[in-house]
């Protein structure tokens, strides 16, 4: 399935039905009197967070929704039926903004969330209800009320604990493909990851999500490769594992060009807890190994992992950092009464 993560959609929210003029029209009555319904309420746009769902490709074939209209009323005081209301699902952690961007009118972090987004218009009043003791036959009725209509931005921000940064062809990659059930392409060359990827880890009876997006390059803020338009599935994420490739000819240099663009794109990126870790160390000796991971806690001021993806080697010593990090909330595996609440015993 394609992965989009951006969508423009057009969404419209059904009119009210028109109230009806009628009279009464029975044999042996002389005066029957208005007896017009009111109209139907129109149907509503709503928006839901499913499951199964992790990616917008279905709005680039439908853009354009609209919820139907309110019948209009009917003789012997019969209101006319409502709309349906139009339910359009989308995936957790869809955001939806305004036609600008500028704001954020709904945000779906949770399974089951339901937004009325636009509601229907009222349904117009028949004639009945403009009976008066001076205004015995009312001959006015409502149109019912306009609909609501607009443009605008859906955005899915990928929901994980933790998400992997790096330059382009740092090993990304092949790390969620080693402790993950991803099968992320890996290749030789810069950008071999050009959609974002997702993988479940299992570590010491715990799961985590763990998400990959494609490689910065200094200027990303800016546009340069593929941007930074990708930053947004890791800004939920609780901590960042920042890789470096080993065989970088400065790792310092490496390092401060992502810190650079992680703090160019804002969202609080930069304020994140971070694990670095040295990669690809199963090319080089120990000693080069400690003087680049000694060059690297320099630059950072934090304290540097030596990993190999490709022959597993740093891998529990990454995910115990990752662990501690996201803290105690990750679920249990094999955890099946997790949720209850304890029943006291009781003899009766």
């Amino acid at each position: 399935m394609h992965f989009l993560d951006q969508a423009k959609i057009f969404v419209r929210s059904g009119s009210g039905g028109p109230g009806a003029v009628s009279f009464r029209r029975e044999k042996f009555i002389e005066y029957g009197g208005p007896n017009g319904g009111n109209g139907g309420k129109g149907g509503d746009i709503v928006f839901e967070a499913v499951a199964g769902l992790n990616t917008l490709i279905d709005f680039r074939y439908t853009q354009h929704f609209r919820a139907p209209r309110g019948k209009g009323g009917a003789g012997s005081n019969m209101t006319g039926a409502g709309g349906e209301d139009l339910v359009i699902q989308v995936p957790i952690g869809t955001q939806v903004l305004s036609e600008d961007k500028e704001e954020v009118l709904a945000d779906f972090t949770e399974l089951g969330e339901r937004v009325v987004f636009l509601r229907g218009g009222d349904g117009g009043r028949g004639n009945a209800s403009y009976k008066t003791s001076t205004n015995r036959t009312p001959r006015q009725h409502g149109t019912g009320w306009p609909s609501e209509e607009m443009w605008v931005w859906l955005r899915l921000k990928l929901l994980a604990d933790a998400g992997l940064v790096g330059l382009p062809n740092a090993g990304k990659s092949t790390f969620i493909n080693a402790v993950t059930n991803a099968q992320a392409k890996v290749g030789a060359y810069a950008f071999t990851t050009t959609r974002p990827q997702l993988g479940v880890v299992r570590h010491k009876q715990s799961e985590f999500v763990v998400a990959d997006i494609p490689g910065l390059i200094e200027g990303a803020a800016e546009g340069a490769g593929i941007g930074d338009r990708f930053l947004g599935h890791i800004e939920r994420c609780r901590v960042l594992l920042h890789l470096i490739d080993a065989n970088d000819e400065d790792v310092a240099e490496s390092y401060r060009i992502v810190r650079g663009e992680l703090a160019a794109y804002g969202a609080g990126l930069i304020d994140k807890p971070q694990v670095l870790a040295l990669n690809k160390i199963d090319t080089l000796d120990d000693e080069l190994i400690a003087a680049l991971s000694a060059e690297l806690e320099e630059a950072s001021g934090a304290e540097v992992i030596p990993i190999s993806a490709a022959a597993g080697t740093g891998l529990d010593w990454a995910l115990d950092r990752l662990l501690e990090a996201i803290g105690p909330s990750g679920a249990v595996v094999g955890s099946d009464d997790e949720g209850e609440e304890e029943i006291a015993w009781s003899p009766v």
